[in-house]
């Protein structure tokens, strides 16, 4: 049964359409989902003081009603290092239009992957899974299966993509840890049932996934408005 805090982010949302990645972020973390540790700030003081705490670069993004593809509108900035790279990008992500707040989060390193849902019309919800990142339009490389998957269906839909060797690993280098993405996908599926009545698509990506475990860098929720 979906928690109440999520039914909580779903209302608030409906108005716009679509859910800000901080609530879709909650969202997947409320069902147990790894996400990166962030801050949502307007203070350049309290994004310096979280990214002097955090072991590597950071990541910073506008938040605003009225940009839902952050990468066509340059609201997305890597690899953060200093406090005057911070600021900068601070200053210019806070002039773009709507923009709210600034999340500031972890920069995790790792394979970028997609893992996404549609409701469709005759089939109901769907699970999208493969390569990802902002590539992913031009490989075009991934397996669907009607939701909810078990995690035999991870492990056959990793294998029917062309990029199958990226994932499991290949001359020497480790592949992802296919238990933690199996039980990630399931519980994605899970809970895109428990949404089915709720949302149009769903899309992960990049979740970036290691050896040592997945974790959801970005995460777009379009709802239905009828």
């Amino acid at each position: 049964m979906l928690k109440k805090d999520s039914k909580k982010i779903l209302e608030k949302s409906k108005s716009l359409g679509w859910v800000l990645e901080p609530d879709a972020k909650a969202l997947m973390k409320l069902q147990g989902l790894d996400i990166p540790d962030f801050i949502l700030t307007n203070s350049f003081e309290i994004a310096d003081l979280f990214l002097k705490a955090c072991d590597g670069p950071v990541v910073a993004k506008a938040v605003s009603k009225k940009i839902l593809h952050k990468t066509e509108h340059d609201a997305v900035v890597t690899g953060i290092f200093s406090s005057d790279h911070l600021k900068t990008e601070m200053t210019r992500l806070q002039k773009l239009d709507g923009c709210e707040n600034i999340l500031v989060e972890h920069m995790v390193k790792g394979l970028e992957i997609i893992i996404g849902a549609k409701n469709d019309f005759q089939f109901g919800p769907v699970i999208v899974f493969g390569i990802g990142g902002t590539s992913v339009e031009i490989y075009n490389d991934t397996a669907i299966r009607m939701a909810p998957i078990k995690p035999e269906d991870v492990f056959s839909m990793t294998q029917s993509l062309k990029a199958k060797e990226i994932i499991t690993g290949y001359r020497g280098r480790a592949g992802v840890n296919m238990e933690i993405l199996a039980h990630l996908m399931v519980k994605f599926s899970n809970l895109i049932m428990e949404l089915e009545n709720d949302i149009e698509s769903v899309d992960l990506n990049p979740v970036i996934c290691t050896k040592d475990g997945c974790v959801i860098a970005d995460a777009r929720i379009i709802l239905q408005t009828s």
